[in-house]
């Protein structure tokens, strides 16, 4: 995990779990892990980009087949962890870092805990340490039960010092375990860098950037008490590793660069308001991400046709981009101009290279704008098939209900809004939904089949 400090003791530790593993034990590696609080973002270019920074790290890391998702956290600390198959990242290490290659750092550092396995490692040292912790605490009450019947106060007093030591040291045990998987995970990223021809550089401005940091909190922090390494010995491992290296001068390719700054000024104008996104611009005037950030300021906070005319300025320099296309879609959508969104759209669905599930999903919503026969049967296949690349996007499934139940199709709305609320973490409803489509459907076809699952679904630990 990587956080910013506070100004207390409790901060500086809470902010030295940086680049870890350890909150994700906590979490759920299903599709539980959203239902629990965390404030996912879902963002066509963002997503893209970042499995962009991914991809080539995952390949040097064994895990290109093991589909590991990217999910994106609304948060404004500098914070990253991983969970089962999937990396959460927040908004604020993307907004901080002023290089793809910081983030890529990032990355590597996560899948060095996911293709060590880590977690089941550290759930497999928190077993021992509690049953280290529990035969410690037997034997000290064994201690002090003889002290009593022996009329020892020694006896008796030693055995109370075995059971309160017993929870501190077992603490402190998995302490140590999890600095030295940090630092393995610090060593296996610089390895995929070098393999990928990559500097390490990156990753050293983090760290230095975490130790200014500390020292400015002024907060004393016992290294021992703590998860991870101090940021000085993190840099102290890696430096000569990252110098030595024959990638230590490169720098990430302009083109890459320009999308990371369009990110950064997408994320400050949307989450942190104009007043960040105007600082971003003024580093950087006249660049295309600061005409990026201005159309996108103009759209949220301005005049809708200046912000088309900014947007269409943009489509002029990039006519490929299917992320100005789809800004000139949320545009138009504002303006109640729903026909001449879904056309933005379908260019935005065409242009994209990855497939995104997202942008099929606005699409969708423009064509039920219309509210046509027509168009909401074209709605329907665009929103089924963004769900098709998306599965666990909940709010497609409700705009999917919506357009069945405006087409009639009542078995269809309501097993799209059992999706809806399965996805979203909401079993209870998802079943009397699924219920209810499935008196409708025909024993035994592909819905039924499907109502069926959610209907028998049960999250971990737990029965139906």
């Amino acid at each position: 995990m990587l956080s910013r400090p506070k100004s207390t003791i409790a901060g500086a530790a809470r902010f030295l779990a940086t680049l870890s593993l350890a909150a994700a034990v906590a979490i759920a590696g299903s599709v539980s892990a959203f239902a629990q609080g965390v404030p996912v973002v879902r963002d066509a270019e963002i997503e893209a980009l970042v499995r962009d920074y991914a991809r080539p790290i995952f390949k040097a890391a064994g895990l290109a087949n093991d589909g590991i998702d990217i999910v994106l956290v609304n948060d404004p600390s500098f914070n990253a962890f991983v969970t089962g198959r999937r990396l959460f990242i927040n908004t604020g290490a993307l907004m901080e870092a002023e290089t793809p290659n910081e983030i890529i750092g990032v990355i590597a550092h996560e899948a060095g805990h996911i293709a060590g396995g880590h977690q089941q490692k550290l759930r497999d040292q928190l077993e021992r340490a509690k049953t280290m912790a529990i035969i410690a605490t037997l034997l000290g009450a064994g201690a002090i039960v003889a002290g009593a019947t022996t009329n020892s106060r020694g006896l008796a007093g030693a055995g109370m010092g075995v059971a309160a030591g017993s929870g501190e040291m077992a603490q402190r045990s998995i302490l140590a375990y999890q600095r030295t998987e940090e630092i393995t995970a610090d060593r296996s990223a610089i390895t995929y860098l070098n393999a990928t021809g990559q500097s390490g550089m990156g990753m050293l401005k983090t760290f230095h950037r975490f130790q200014s940091a500390l020292s400015l909190s002024g907060a004393q922090v016992d290294p021992y008490r703590i998860s991870h390494p101090m940021p000085q010995d993190r840099i102290g491992n890696l430096e000569v590793l990252v110098k030595q290296s024959p990638y230590v001068d490169k720098v990430d390719p302009p083109a890459l660069q320009q999308r990371h700054d369009m990110m950064r000024i997408k994320i400050a104008v949307y989450m942190q308001g104009q007043a960040a996104a105007s600082r971003l611009m003024r580093k950087n005037p006249g660049s295309l991400a600061s005409q990026y950030g201005d159309a996108q300021s103009a759209y949220l906070y301005g005049n809708l046709n200046a912000a088309l005319t900014k947007t269409v300025a943009l489509i002029k320099a990039q006519p490929k981009n299917p992320y100005f296309q789809e800004l000139r879609g949320d545009i138009l959508m504002k303006a109640n101009k729903p026909k001449d969104a879904a056309e933005a759209y379908s260019r935005a669905v065409g242009l994209d290279p990855v497939r995104s599930g997202l942008l099929p999903v606005s699409y969708g919503q423009a064509l039920m704008a219309m509210g046509t026969p027509d168009a909401l049967k074209k709605a329907v296949v665009q929103l089924s098939n963004g769900l098709g690349r998306d599965k666990e996007n909940a709010d497609g499934y409700r705009y999917l209900a919506q357009a069945y139940g405006e087409l009639g199709d009542i078995p269809a709305a309501d097993l799209a809004t059992a999706e809806g609320h399965f996805y979203s973490g909401d079993y209870k409803n998802a079943k009397i939904f699924a219920m209810r489509a499935q008196q409708k459907l025909k024993r035994g076809e592909p819905g039924w089949l499907r109502a069926q699952d959610i209907i028998n679904y049960a999250p971990a630990g737990k029965s139906k």
